[in-house]
């Protein structure tokens, strides 16, 4: 399960940015065709977090559909996988645009005293 350790490196990079700053919540940004397992990232969260400054931060995930554009006709349409077809012509002639993401958004954390 490759998620422990992406969910390892999120845990360092957020706690690298915070500094010494408590940190309250986590926002990710995951795409439905990067190959990572929403459920098994908040599965991992807690357990990476524990002795870190962002112990007891809450994690909330925004899942990303996946979009691809058409080379030929110009029209974005939906994707599950890597690979799609377009209806206009029945070819697999589709650039992925969207769904490949796996960032850090965003970070709320206590203000320093």
């Amino acid at each position: 399960m490759h998620e422990l350790s992406i969910t390892q490196n999120i845990v360092a990079i957020a706690a690298e940015h915070a500094g010494e700053r408590t940190v309250r919540c986590v926002r990710l940004q995951i795409g439905a065709l990067s190959g990572v397992q929403v459920e098994a990232i908040r599965f991992c969260f807690d357990v990476c977090a524990k002795g870190t400054i962002l112990e007891g931060a809450t994690l909330e995930i925004d899942e990303v559909p996946g979009k691809g554009l058409c080379t030929d006709c110009q029209k974005e349409i939906p994707l599950t996988r890597l690979v799609g077809v377009c209806p206009c012509e029945k070819r697999a002639r589709v650039n992925i645009v969207q769904g490949e993401e796996l960032l850090i958004k965003e970070m709320e954390m206590e203000t320093c005293a």
